[in-house]
């Protein structure tokens, strides 16, 4: 039996000003179409493609569901969030594309 993973995640700009929420199952190829700018949406437009948090999930439903608890999360509980795995707000994808 396969096991699929599913993710959410949160993306920010180069001075952490912006922040994004989203659900993928193949997040180092999601996080790299935002690098790329691939799809001009909010992220494109605020220069969001820098990985600062990400938790996986077993199933689609339960990622979907942590992606609107966050959607609908004030920002501070966004920035709580990324601080506590995150201190220094470090680029998670950094050398993943070496």
């Amino acid at each position: 039996m396969k096991i699929h993973e599913y993710y959410v995640y949160i993306l920010t700009n180069k001075a952490n000003t912006v922040l994004y929420v989203g659900v993928t199952n193949d997040l180092k190829n999601r996080i790299s179409e935002h690098k790329l700018k691939i799809y001009k949406g909010f992220s494109a437009k605020y220069n969001c493609d820098k990985l600062v948090y990400y938790a996986a999930f077993q199933w689609i439903q339960d990622a979907i569901a942590r992606e609107k608890q966050l959607k609908a999360g004030s920002r501070q509980d966004k920035i709580d969030l990324i601080v506590a795995d995150n201190p220094s707000w470090k680029d998670l994808s950094d050398g993943w594309y070496d």
